[in-house]
């Protein structure tokens, strides 16, 4: 083998490390709902800690509940989410996840665009930390949409509904969902009804409480 074609293999071999890297480090999915003390470690083992709320998950990740617990996840290749209760733990994968000890306790196959709305969740809320910073428009209505803009929000809203009759009653998937839809289209007269079912299922929860103020200044009659 010469010098040229060393090189060359060199390129080849770095290039696929790279690209195999790349997929490794790729967010598989999101973590939903969580209730309770579930941890997480990292395919290296270096990383982890307390599973959050809206976390990405990679591939390898292992998550351990205890008993009591309970954690939610939707994987974006396929919209399958998951429900877990502990004693249980798992490892995600590229789109389900292998048990480790236990089993699913609940499966769940989602509209794809689900996860990908869900996953701009915590944008929103840290938006409204900042005291609703945005950088365009204000207030509108859905008549004031164009006939495009129209009909992605009523998409949006079918998939909703068609959730809330898949999901058990006191799930706030739907309307995690449902929530940036409608904010991307500075609907906040919707906002603020979603929201409110929100805090019918669960009055605790503390997104939805800072969204629910930040958006009672949205909603001020316009001048």
């Amino acid at each position: 083998m010469n010098g040229i074609q060393r090189v060359l293999v060199a390129c080849v071999l770095l290039f696929a490390g790279l690209g195999a890297a790349f997929a490794q480090a790729a967010d598989v999915g999101l973590v939903n709902q969580v209730m309770g003390e579930v941890t997480y470690t990292t395919t290296s083992g270096s990383g982890g800690g307390k599973a959050q709320a809206y976390m990405k998950m990679r591939a390898g990740d292992r998550f351990t509940l205890p008993a009591g617990t309970q954690l939610k996840v939707i994987y974006f290749q396929n919209g399958r989410m998951e429900t877990w209760r502990g004693p249980s733990s798992f490892t995600a994968g590229a789109a389900s996840s292998s048990p480790v000890s236990g089993t699913v306790f609940q499966v769940a196959s989602l509209p794809v665009a689900v996860p990908r709305s869900i996953a701009k969740v915590p944008e929103l809320v840290q938006m409204s930390k900042l005291g609703g910073i945005q950088v365009r428009g204000t207030r509108k209505y859905f008549a004031s949409l164009d006939r495009d803009e129209q009909a992605q929000v009523a998409t949006a809203w079918e998939n909703y509904h068609r959730l809330r009759q898949l999901l058990p009653p006191d799930d706030i998937t739907s309307e995690q969902y449902l929530l940036p839809v409608l904010q991307e289209f500075l609907l906040y007269d919707d906002v603020k009804v979603v929201l409110d079912t929100l805090l019918r299922k669960q009055p605790g929860n503390q997104e939805g409480k800072e969204l629910a103020e930040w958006v009672k200044g949205r909603i001020k009659p316009a001048n």
